[in-house]
């Protein structure tokens, strides 16, 4: 079965794939890590979808990243180009994960252009005011302190590497929900895709034939137990003398 990604039955909520399915079906097709964990997000409950975009940052030095051309308007309409909808910005922190990379104001540009969302292993700023906007965040946590003195966008759309190792290239799709976020291969979307919602299936057939399985042993049970007490009485119905 083939999905064609980017369209509406993604958000349909029969085809609703955890990142959980995603990661047992990439783990099927590769060894190396494209997940990540312990993520916090401002807009519980929305899932991220698309193809990625990248801010990478580096620490703050003016003799090295201009601060008057190295903002993150700058980098965010690089990285954009012509058509920014439905694209996820991710923004790597390179080693700061406890620092801010953004708030309620820079982001209101992932609104104007229409993308899906945002995923950063760093922090952001003001939940409540990013909680307003129509797309998705995922983040390692919210701070009240502003980061920009610790660092600086300094190149869009680079392949990047998130905390724990994960490889982001421009392009490539990514997922994020309450679970964590999971990065995959371009090429690969429809068989990955394909792979997880088989996954699912599987899983469900296998809780159906537990569930049945166990009725019935607790019927067998049951029907044991009545012989037992009525040694004449066999299994099934109890009959009624005449």
């Amino acid at each position: 079965m083939r999905l064609h990604v980017g369209c509406a039955m993604w958000t349909h909520p029969s085809w609703q794939l955890t990142c959980a399915d995603i990661v047992d079906a990439l783990g099927r097709r590769h060894r190396h890590r494209a997940h990540l964990r312990d993520l916090t997000s401002p807009t519980p409950g929305r899932i991220l979808f698309g193809q990625a975009i990248t801010i990478s940052y580096f620490p703050s030095c003016s003799t090295i990243a201009d601060p008057a051309t190295h903002t993150f308007g700058a980098l965010f309409e690089q990285a954009v180009g012509t058509d920014g909808a439905e694209k996820v910005l991710v923004l790597a922190s390179n080693g700061y994960a406890e620092t801010s990379v953004g708030g309620g104001t820079k982001p209101v540009r992932l609104e104007h252009h229409r993308l899906a969302g945002l995923l950063t292993d760093a922090r952001l700023r003001d939940f409540a005011e990013l909680g307003g906007y129509s797309f998705a965040a995922y983040c390692s946590g919210e701070t009240a302190r502003w980061g920009g003195d610790e660092i600086t966008p300094y190149q869009a759309n680079v392949p990047v590497v998130l905390r724990g190792g994960v490889g982001v290239h421009p392009g490539q799709y990514v997922v994020a929900d309450a679970s964590g976020a999971v990065v995959i291969p371009q090429g690969e979307i429809d068989d990955v895709l394909s792979g997880a919602l088989e996954i699912r299936t599987q899983d469900a057939r296998t809780r159906e034939r537990i569930t049945a399985e166990h009725r019935d042993r607790k019927r067998l049970g049951e029907d044991l137990h009545r012989e037992a007490i009525d040694p004449h009485q066999g299994p099934g119905p109890r009959q009624e003398p005449m």
